[in-house]
């Protein structure tokens, strides 16, 4: 027994520094430099266990659903449920607007959704693949369906999307709602017109389908219209034939005229490429990518990117700056999510090792951490310090303005690498539409990190970038912060459908304007 004492004893005597000597570093470099420099000892110890765990649940889940077909025969059950719970608001008085009760953490967007606590919340579990017809082209869907669970469903039977958005974790609901674009959007625009039809719970209980051809307002007011119409409770997308490997081909160039030039001339000239992206790595130098489906490859420049121990794409991508062009050839679904592991680049970020040979072959499998739980564990200093020092921003502007919208971000926030994504905006009616009465050529500039402009600060310059965008038409996708005022915010966005259809519907008691949520 005082073998047992003297050794606690020691024990204490030799960890009573060690501990004193932390909190003495702590106190003198301060909670800002800790949290934002060693964020990756929590992430690494407990989310990425914890994003393995959830990730096994949901897979195991839907996979018992799909093989008792239970899905589309409990579809109509849970709309039904959906209906009760807007029925009881109506009962109880209307006394607060709605919105989904799914958590703002659980969201893949940074963005804070604290309009939640102020409302009447419904709860719409609605997560599954309804159903595929192979005859018309289509999948049904319900809102809370996931481009992961999707492209896993439709690819193995020979299918996909024709616009797959990056990363796993966005919802079909959320792509729809708000916006979603990938690399095949110059031939085939947004992710809003893949949709055929929308199936929604409207403020008086009701449930409609819109489409084209049926309740066209309605159809053509849900995207960019973030759940402030009605709540989506399934939707009908096109889906085209898949093949098995996706043919890259890598362009580096070496100066801003010729990031602009190699870019236009992918994205416009040339109608064979089925994907285009560039990654912008400096002010001068950028990757500009094709890409064609192809069930042939050469089996020397096969690249199964998306498994564990692959670098990460972007760090890929950027060897080819100095190793010049090149072709390979990448799996269809790792092409999809090639981007899902770092989370673009934001990773480094958060465990800035991540890409290390050795952190990959050892703990790959685990990544990325779920966004949903780095949000749900973010305390308030955490929060403040990513406002602080971090910008997540995606700025869709006219394809003719990419030069000078490149170096306004110069000036702005010198955050690199910044993605180029192009895309057709359609002359159609909504919240977003070309100026003129044609179709346009847009890009979507995606800013993901830490800037490094002298002078930089949130508000300010993320306000004159939003400016820019106003001044030459473009548009802010609104996952992220948005510093529009009320006025400004619609300037940017054409609303003119959208209140005739919120009067039509009357939602102004039921559901909070795009802008307030």
């Amino acid at each position: 027994m005082a073998l047992e004492i003297l050794s606690f004893k020691n024990a204490i005597f030799f960890i009573l520094p060690v501990v004193l000597s932390l909190l003495s570093w702590a106190k003198y470099r301060g909670l800002e430099y800790i949290i934002k420099n060693y964020r990756w000892v929590f992430v690494c110890l407990f989310l990425l266990p914890l994003s393995v765990v959830y990730d096994v649940v949901m897979y195991v889940r839907n996979w018992i659903v799909f093989k008792l077909n239970s899905a589309p025969k409990q579809h109509d059950n849970k709309v039904k449920k959906v209906q009760a719970q807007v029925k009881e608001w109506i009962k109880d008085g209307r006394q607060t607007q709605m919105c989904t009760a799914r958590p703002g953490w659980m969201t893949v967007s940074f963005r804070r959704g604290l309009y939640k606590h102020k409302m009447r919340n419904i709860n719409v579990n609605l997560i599954d693949i309804l159903d595929i017809d192979t005859n018309k082209r289509t999948v049904k869907v319900e809102p809370l369906a996931t481009m992961g669970q999707v492209t896993a469903f439709l690819n193995p039977l020979g299918w996909t999307l024709p616009v797959v958005p990056e990363l796993d974790d966005l919802t079909v609901g959320g792509l729809i709602m708000g916006v979603g674009i990938e690399t095949s959007s110059h031939k085939h625009g947004l992710f809003q017109h893949c949709c055929v039809a929308y199936e929604l719970v409207l403020a008086d209980g009701s449930i409609v389908t819109c489409s084209e051809t049926e309740n066209t307002d309605l159809f053509y007011s849900v995207p960019w219209s973030y759940g402030t119409l009605g709540f989506l409770v399934s939707a009908t997308i096109k889906i085209v034939p898949a093949k098995k490997y996706i043919k890259m081909e890598y362009f580096p160039v070496h100066s801003a005229d010729d990031i602009k030039k190699k870019f236009e001339e992918e994205s416009l000239k040339r109608s064979n490429n089925e994907f285009v992206e560039g990654l912008v790595y400096s002010k001068d130098t950028a990757v500009i990518m094709t890409a064609n489906m192809t069930d042939e490859a050469d089996q020397d420049k096969i690249n199964p990117i998306g498994n564990f121990w692959m670098p990460w794409f972007f760090k890929h991508v950027e060897t080819f700056l100095t190793t010049g062009p090149a072709v390979e050839y990448i799996p269809l679904r790792h092409y999809y999510h090639r981007h899902t592991r770092s989370i673009f680049w934001e990773l480094q970020d958060i465990i800035p090792f991540g890409n290390n040979p050795i952190f990959r072959y050892l703990f790959g499998w685990s990544v990325p951490p779920k966004i949903s739980l780095l949000k749900l564990t973010q305390g308030e200093t955490t929060k403040k310090l990513y406002e602080k020092y971090q910008i997540i921003q995606d700025m869709l502007i006219p394809m003719k303005k990419l030069q000078e919208a490149l170096e306004v971000f110069h000036q702005e926030i010198e955050m690199y690498p910044l993605w180029l994504c192009p895309f057709k905006l359609y002359n159609l009616p909504g919240m977003i539409h070309p100026e003129g009465n044609q179709d346009e050529m847009y890009v979507d500039i995606g800013a993901y990190g830490a800037p490094k402009a002298a002078g930089y600060e949130t508000v300010k310059s993320t306000r004159n970038l939003e400016a820019y965008v106003t001044k030459v038409k473009g548009f802010q996708m609104l996952y992220a912060d948005t510093y529009l005022t009320r006025e400004e915010f619609r300037a940017m966005f054409d609303h003119s459908l959208y209140d005739k259809m919120r009067k039509k519907l009357d939602c102004e008691k039921a559901f909070p304007e795009v802008y307030d949520k």
